[in-house]
């Protein structure tokens, strides 16, 4: 029986989104960098920290050190990948990654400036958690969506992962705003309970998806199983095979550029927040939220405008968006102005997202069986253009001094997807329509 648009299969591929996506509202967008900002400034020493005896400006290390989980899960991933068809299983590796990130978010519960090292340690690890599961996560797409709803199902993914982050976050924005509710007297204490709340929300709800999803690989064979370091040989494969097909090599080029401006902007947007406009957690909150409920309908509407104008023309005019996002944060002044361009943000954020992972569906041979190798490719691709993001903003903060600048420096890479993205339709335009895209 096939697996294909499953309603109960389906649904649990996408309670997965809900089960992790409380990691990245929690510990990447609010609470998280909130907390780390206030209690790495001191009057002491200002924005300075240590980490293991060398000297950094707070945020651009917390971006360093995302940028080195991202490196991390970059190299490894192709070995992951490879491992799984070795075993024939993507579930065991869901479950590793699950409980990898889970635990590093319950580790987080006792970070305090004491024990900067170690909980930066952990913050890597969550990070590498979150991305070691979407790489295989990703890779059921194919399996369980017939080609026509592979734009809906990513939407219904990327709808119920802001929904469940919403309902943990709003549990999380009770402990911060009225401790006193709860008989909390610590000021670190509500933080530190969210991190461990994400922690045991992520670990529980991913169950779901764990118990319900397929087990085997499709193109496992147990006669003959391959080496690990075929993970590297797949990658090389996969190249060969992009490389002659021009409408996704410019794709993903395309989309190299943009990762690099979104997954940037949506990693520290919080702490641009925090430390230009010194807006506090709760206002912080507040903003994000906005961002995550206009994310749903966002995600939703960029689905079925691709089947009205094609995926696309779609992804050019939210690029167009992207780029004036990061030039008006250089202008921004006050809190409200910055609720504005939070909610253009969230209108646009779950769009391209979920559109950008159904468009390389789409654009996959029909004829492949190797699901995984392919998002290996692609999830190597948006993890190297984070890495190369992050650490360009971190960069541009510290050689200036100001984050303002490092948001319009983003600008740029937006501009070079969006030069290829319309190279796409000039030249490819008649095969466009081919791909469904």
């Amino acid at each position: 029986m096939s697996l294909k648009d499953d309603k109960k299969v389906v649904r649990s591929w996408a309670m997965f989104d809900w089960a992790n996506s409380s990691y990245n509202l929690v510990i990447t967008s609010t609470i998280f960098p909130a907390y780390y900002t206030a209690i790495t400034t001191t009057e002491q020493f200002g924005d300075k920290v240590k980490f293991f005896g060398f000297d950094f400006v707070n945020t651009a290390l917390s971006n360093y050190v995302l940028a080195v989980a991202y490196l991390i899960i970059a190299i490894i991933s192709p070995l992951l990948t490879s491992m799984a068809d070795y075993h024939g299983n993507k579930k065991i590796f869901l479950k590793l990654f699950t409980w990898l990130g889970g635990l590093a978010c319950a580790g987080l519960f006792f970070f305090t400036l004491d024990t900067l090292e170690i909980s930066l340690i952990f913050f890597a690890l969550a990070a590498i958690g979150y991305c070691g599961g979407i790489v295989f996560i990703n890779s059921y797409l194919p399996e369980i969506a017939s080609k026509e709803n592979q734009d809906a199902v990513s939407a219904k993914g990327f709808a119920y992962g802001y929904v469940g982050s919403v309902i943990l976050q709003i549990i999380c924005f009770a402990f911060v705003l009225k401790p006193e509710l709860f008989g909390i007297t610590s000021p670190s204490f509500p933080a530190r309970l969210s991190f461990l709340l994400v922690g045991i929300w992520w670990i529980s709800f991913a169950q779901i998806s764990i118990r319900i999803l397929p087990k085997s690989s499709p193109n496992f064979n147990a006669a003959e199983k391959v080496k690990l370091s075929n993970g590297f040989d797949n990658l090389k494969k996969v190249w060969a095979e992009v490389s002659k097909m021009v409408i996704l090599k410019k794709y993903l080029v395309a989309y190299f550029f943009s990762a690099m401006g979104v997954q940037t902007i949506m990693l520290v947007a919080a702490s641009f927040g925090e430390k230009i406009l010194q807006l506090g957690t709760s206002k912080l909150i507040a903003t994000i939220l906005i961002i995550q409920l206009v994310a749903i309908g966002g995600a939703i509407l960029m689905s079925k405008l691709s089947r009205i104008f094609g995926n696309i023309k779609v992804l050019i005019v939210v690029v167009v968006i992207w780029i004036g996002v990061c030039i008006s944060a250089y202008f921004i002044a006050n809190e409200y102005q910055f609720y504005a361009l939070a909610a253009i943000v969230g209108a646009i954020m779950g769009g391209i997202q979920s559109l950008s992972r159904s468009t390389f569906s789409k654009l996959i041979p029909e004829q492949t069986s190797d699901t995984a190798s392919f998002f290996s490719f692609y999830d190597v691709t948006e993890k190297l253009a984070i890495v190369a993001g992050l650490f360009s903003f971190g960069l541009v903060e510290e050689l200036t001094g100001n984050m303002r600048y490092s948001a319009v420096f983003l600008a740029i890479f937006f501009v070079l997807a969006l030069s290829i993205l319309f190279s796409l339709v000039i030249k490819q335009g008649k095969s466009l329509k081919n791909y469904q895209i």
